[in-house]
C-alpha cells in the first residue's frame, strides 16, 4: 500500500547536497561541542543556560544541521572555553 503522506526523503537529500559546504562545518562544530560537553559533564540544559538560549536550540545545534552565525559561534566558544574559528585572519 502507498503511504498517505509522500516521503520527503528526496527533498531532504537535495537540500543536504545543496548545503553540504556549510553543513560539514556545522557537523564539525557539533562534534567539538559534544566532546567538550562530555569532558565537563555538561548537559544541554546547562549549556543553554550558559549561552542564554533554549535547550531546544542547543539540541538543534548538536544535530549538526544548524547554519550558525559568527555571533553564535563566539558564544559557544566562550561558554565551552574552546576555539572553533581561528582568530587570525589574513587580509588578502
Amino acid at each position: 500500500s502507498i503511504p498517505a503522506t509522500p516521503s520527503r526523503w528526496r527533498e531532504k537529500a537535495v537540500w543536504r547536497k545543496e548545503n553540504k559546504s556549510w553543513l560539514r562545518y556545522s557537523q564539525l562544530v557539533a562534534m567539538r561541542m559534544l566532546d567538550q560537553m562530555a569532558n565537563e559533564g555538561l548537559t544541554q540544559k546547562a549549556l543553554a543556560e550558559r549561552l542564554g538560549c533554549s535547550q531546544q536550540y542547543v539540541s538543534k545545534i548538536l544535530k549538526g544541521q544548524e547554519n550558525l552565525s559568527i555571533e553564535t559561534i563566539c558564544k559557544i566558544e566562550e561558554a565551552l572555553a574552546i576555539e572553533l574559528l581561528s582568530k587570525e585572519l589574513e587580509v588578502v
